[in-house]
């Protein structure tokens, strides 16, 4: 692994022109997901993506992009991430400690110096290339982990964070942990998801808001903070990921062109359900960096 001396930014990512790390308070409140679906939606738009799953204890990234039998390897200019097949609409590539374990069902059982070695690995020893968006899906919490990510990127300027909340108490009061924690690291919160908010009926597409909802805004309110949307519930997202090793089109063209993505159509106001998409795509004016 090639040091990165200090104050310069890590070598890997100087072609890379956003870094936003998508971040929680607490654990299962679908980051991953909302990783997942962000990525497919710059990607959809053309853009060249890359995601680093960084959560060492939960890598659930391969599963997600149907990539659970790849694996990653050492080339010249470091670790090759692996390749989602996008049928030529933008670019997508993906490095998770998933892919150095044999099974998804290994767990992941490391003190906190080996941890802080792979993300400084992750980080500094990644062959990305030429890309729009680095995607890094972070560990839950506000632990040692955070702070070698915050320490490891703090030369490579990244245009900051995303943070996912579920609509419930217990949760936004651990998402006030993560917005605190940024604001001491310097760095910027891009917004807040609200996740889970409300469940999308298969049948009629109504939403219904079984954990509650407008908790993501209130947050966002009382931290002043852009509220970036809600993402309900859908089992069309979880068919489209369990299915898509069969299917004959890629992940990202199913993703397109179902009813989650709103380039698809331009009803985005299915019976109360608020896209995420409108959002990312009105985020270039959030970023405030050009391309």
């Amino acid at each position: 692994m090639e040091e990165q001396e200090i104050g310069v930014p890590a070598a890997s990512l100087a072609g890379i022109k956003h870094i936003i790390l998508i971040l929680s308070g607490k654990g299962g409140v679908g980051k991953s997901s909302v990783t997942t679906q962000t990525a497919l939606t710059l990607c959809s738009m053309g853009f060249k993506v890359g995601v680093l799953d960084i959560d060492l204890t939960g890598p659930s990234l391969p599963r997600m992009f149907g990539l659970e039998n790849e694996s990653i390897y050492q080339g010249p200019e470091g670790w090759q991430p692996v390749k989602v097949e996008t049928n030529s609409t933008g670019s997508l590539s993906v490095i998770s400690l998933g892919f150095l374990l044999g099974d998804r069902g290994n767990s992941v059982i490391w003190r906190g110096p080996k941890k802080t070695s792979m993300i400084k690995q992750f980080i500094s020893d990644v062959a990305w290339g030429e890309l729009d968006y680095l995607l890094i899906d972070t560990p839950p919490g506000t632990s040692d982990e955070h702070i070698s990510i915050a320490e490891e990127l703090r030369y490579s300027k990244p245009d900051g964070g995303i943070v996912v909340t579920t609509p419930q108490s217990v949760a936004t009061a651990d998402v006030k942990k993560e917005i605190n924690f940024c604001k001491k690291v310097d760095l910027k919160i891009l917004g807040i998801i609200e996740n889970m908010s409300g469940f999308v009926c298969p049948h009629c597409a109504e939403c219904t808001n079984i954990f509650s909802s407008g908790g993501g805004k209130r947050l966002s309110e009382q931290f002043s903070v852009p509220y970036l949307g809600n993402v309900p519930i859908d089992p069309k997202f979880v068919e489209m990921i369990e299915n898509q090793v069969s299917s004959k089109k890629t992940l990202v063209e199913m993703y397109r062109e179902s009813s989650l993505s709103c380039s698809s159509s331009g009803d985005t106001n299915l019976k109360g359900r608020v896209n995420i998409d409108k959002e990312i795509i009105f985020n270039h004016t959030i970023l405030r960096k050009s391309n």
